[in-house]
């Protein structure tokens, strides 16, 4: 495993990490949920990421109780959650959103669940446009000093309104958001790349990028179709679907040929595609089964494998698209 540092922060996370969404909770339960956080740890993985929301908070209940159970020792992982969209079915305006008493209840909420103390990583999940966002920093400053959270960040926010937090922190002397976790994928890059490209020097911000694997379309999965209880054809996610468009198949199934020729799977390319960003901190994963976990793992083999030749193959693939 190889470990980078969350942008400036001296704390250094494991270059893929396990996240909890749509499978903790859903689709894993504690055993499988054991069998995972147990491979992860034994392959270096010190990061596990979860949200208030993953599950209405019972993927964070599975989280906390195998971390329980595994005895892993505190001080060789970080957890995190995320708060925005709360963890009850219709929730009332004070069970959501970015304001001091949510930001505060939910934080608390999910100490409990996951069976810390503190959390290593606190994200505000999405933008509040009913809260100021200087309400949300002197909320989450809070947390910080009374030792609750360690790091605060963000997730999908836009530049301008991470500079804005990180201005209302200067002016205040309070601390500021370290990170934030986009979507960062072969399909899905600008944001990362472009719209957060001057933030890096700036404030020194470190990311978690998810759905490395465009949720499931890298993989070859869906070349074809749809397949009967995929991610894109159960209830709730089908919003997915509109990325399987003319151009962007013709693109898929071409990787999925490229990654063949490259003695790698598709996924494992993926990632590994991530990984080359330098600005990423870590790629947070996402697995049903062991096996599936260790498959993602083999992309640290194919990054250090492939040449710069290799990858400039891997662009040309979605060049257009």
């Amino acid at each position: 495993m190889d470990y980078r540092r969350l942008g400036r922060a001296g704390l250094r996370l494991s270059s893929l990490s396990l996240g909890a969404w749509a499978t903790f909770g859903q689709q894993v339960g504690r055993g499988v949920a054991r069998e995972l956080v147990a491979a992860a740890w034994d392959h270096g993985i010190n990061f596990f990421d979860n949200a208030e929301s993953y599950a209405q908070g019972e993927a964070e209940r599975v989280m906390g109780d195998v971390l329980a159970d595994l005895r892993l020792p505190r001080d060789g992982w970080c957890v995190s959650s995320k708060v925005m969209f709360g963890a009850v079915d219709d929730p009332r305006p004070t069970q959501q959103g970015l304001s001091r008493k949510h930001v505060h209840d939910a934080c608390h909420a999910a100490l409990k669940r996951l069976r810390v103390d503190y959390l290593d990583l606190y994200l505000c999940h999405r933008p509040d446009p009913e809260t100021p966002i200087d309400e949300t920093v002197w909320a989450m400053d809070a947390l910080v000093r009374q030792g609750k959270v360690l790091y605060w960040g963000t997730s999908e926010w836009s530049a301008e309104q991470i500079r804005e937090a990180h201005a209302v922190a200067r002016a205040h002397h309070l601390q500021a958001p370290s990170l934030e976790q986009p979507q960062y994928n072969l399909l899905d890059r600008q944001r990362v790349e472009a719209e957060y490209a001057p933030l890096y020097a700036a404030f020194g911000m470190g990311t978690t990028t998810f759905s490395p694997l465009a949720s499931g379309l890298l993989t070859g999965k869906y070349n074809d179709g749809i397949p009967d209880g995929s991610r894109l054809a159960r209830e709730g996610y089908t919003w997915l679907q509109r990325g399987l468009r003319g151009a962007r198949v013709e693109a898929l199934r071409r990787f999925t040929a490229l990654a063949a020729e490259l003695q790698a799977t598709p996924a494992a390319l993926a990632i590994a595609w991530c990984l080359r960003n330098p600005h990423v901190s870590s790629v947070l994963l996402g697995a049903t089964s062991v096996s599936q976990l260790l498959e993602n793992l083999a992309a640290l083999d194919v990054l250090r494998r492939l040449d710069d030749a290799a990858w400039a193959r891997v662009e040309a693939t979605f060049a257009g698209v």
